[in-house]
Order: structure tokens, then C-alpha cells, then sequence
């Protein structure tokens, strides 16, 4: 008697924390070795996010700092900087988080949600495959405006 083969059991990922697309070039202050320098913001999440780093790619495993002002007050955070690539945009190097302080998180957490609330996350009903044409391409122009002052802001570190 043949007993019916059976598939082995997937293990079932963790859901992953909404994604937030950062509007209006959003910088943030990086700490790599007492050197500081900046990023635009390209993604936020709960657990991490990405940014498009003037000082160029920081290879993965460096740990860091992050400081970044919000509506509801400075955040600051222990980080970890992972792949480039991130995102699908060549010059944005991924990074997660490894600490923050209880008043950070609150503000950083209260931030997040109402960047959702206005329509950033990714998975809202107004992420850029959604949206109208003409909110598309402000998404898009927006894009091209966070890069050219990624380069702007690289040019201006490298003359120093």
C-alpha cells in the first residue's frame, strides 16, 4: 500500500511592518565611526528603512546612528546598514534598526502613522500603481527631485 506523498509545510513569514514612502526629500543625520553626513529618505518602516546616502555606500554590517527631526520631535536610533539597492533605486543603501530610546520610538511611531494617515504607505490605496495619472507623476517628480539633491548634496561633500 503506497501512502500519498505529502507537501512539507511552508513556514508562514511574519507580517511586514508597513511601508512608508518619505515625502518631501526628508534628510537625516548618519553617524558611521564619529563621521556624520546625510541622507535622503526613501522609506520608513517600523523595523527599518532606506536612504540615498551622500557619503556613498556603507558596507553592510556597519553599525550607526541615526538622528532625524519629525513633527513630533527628534528621533534618534542605533542602526545597522544593509544591501544597496534598496527599493529598486541603485543608490539607496537599506538599513534596520537595532535600539531606540522608549521617547524616540513613541515620536518616531506617532510619525510613521501619520504618514500613513496622509496616504505614504505603500500599502494604501494611493500608492503609485493606484493613483491617477497627474498624482503619479508628482510621485515621480518628487522622486527626481529627492535625487537631485542626493547628488547636489554629494557634490557639495566631495569639494570639501
Amino acid at each position: 500500500m503506497k501512502v500519498p506523498a505529502t507537501k512539507p509545510q511552508k513556514r508562514k513569514k511574519s507580517p511586514r511592518a508597513p511601508r512608508i514612502r518619505v515625502p518631501n526629500s526628508e534628510r537625516a543625520l548618519f553617524t558611521v565611526d564619529q563621521a556624520r553626513f546625510v541622507g535622503v529618505l526613501q522609506r520608513l518602516s517600523l523595523t527599518g528603512g532606506s536612504a540615498v546616502l551622500s557619503k556613498g555606500p556603507i558596507p553592510p554590517g556597519t553599525e550607526g546612528d541615526l538622528d532625524l527631526k519629525t513633527v513630533y520631535g527628534k528621533v534618534s536610533a542605533r542602526i545597522e546598514f544593509l544591501q544597496m539597492g534598496a527599493d529598486g533605486i541603485p543608490l539607496a543603501q537599506a538599513f534596520r534598526f537595532l535600539a531606540m530610546e522608549a521617547s524616540s520610538s513613541k515620536r518616531f511611531e506617532a510619525a510613521t502613522k501619520q504618514m500613513e494617515r496622509e496616504g505614504f504607505s505603500e500599502d494604501s490605496p494611493t500608492s503609485i500603481l493606484a493613483a491617477p495619472a497627474s498624482e503619479a507623476i508628482g510621485q515621480l517628480l518628487s522622486s527626481v527631485r529627492r535625487l537631485a539633491a542626493t547628488i547636489v548634496a554629494n557634490r557639495n561633500t566631495v569639494k570639501r
